[in-house]
């Protein structure tokens, strides 16, 4: 038998998008969708990966986000929703890749260059028993709540490119 680390067996690498779009087929009732921003990769992703600065003003419903440990690109963070719920999450964050799990919630974001502008992708889904049931009602506002999202995060990719503007 062929050590399959030294085959001839062809192998691929995916970019982030594509990566995302594979976990997100792989999730039950996931919701996933994609947009071409008209700006570079790093200024889109710089504003993304800014989780505790920039994910409450982009994801509806969400009050904060506080990392609360870090080491190289393994994350936890503590989630608080407008309603005062905690939720804690693991989080994987690279260039143009970012993969959240908490105890009921899969998420991820991922972005790569496309022309002049970036592609970016946005998943979530539910993990507890019954979630689907609860996913399949939530996917009939999916498609309102995910272009919300990407024209908030287009508000803050332009608040941001203000002279001047940190935050």
């Amino acid at each position: 038998m062929t050590d399959p680390l030294n085959s001839d067996w062809p192998t691929v690498e995916l970019d982030p998008l594509r990566r995302l779009k594979v976990i997100a087929s792989a999730s039950k009732h996931a919701s996933y969708a994609e947009r071409l921003f008209d700006v570079p990769v790093e200024r889109l992703w710089a504003v993304v990966s800014d989780l505790q600065r920039e994910l409450p003003h982009i994801v509806p419903g969400l009050r904060s986000f506080a990392i609360t440990s870090s080491e190289k690109d393994r994350l936890t963070g503590q989630a608080v929703s407008a309603f005062g719920h905690r939720e804690h999450f693991d989080v994987v964050l690279r260039p143009g890749w970012c993969l959240m799990q908490s105890k009921v919630l899969s998420g991820g974001m991922a972005a790569v260059a496309e022309g002049d502008g970036t592609r970016f992708a946005f998943f979530s889904s539910l993990r507890f028993p019954g979630g689907q049931t609860v996913d399949r009602v939530r996917r009939l506002s999916a498609e309102r709540r995910t272009s919300m999202i990407f024209d908030r995060l287009q508000q803050r990719v332009d608040v941001r490119s203000l002279p001047g503007v940190t935050k």
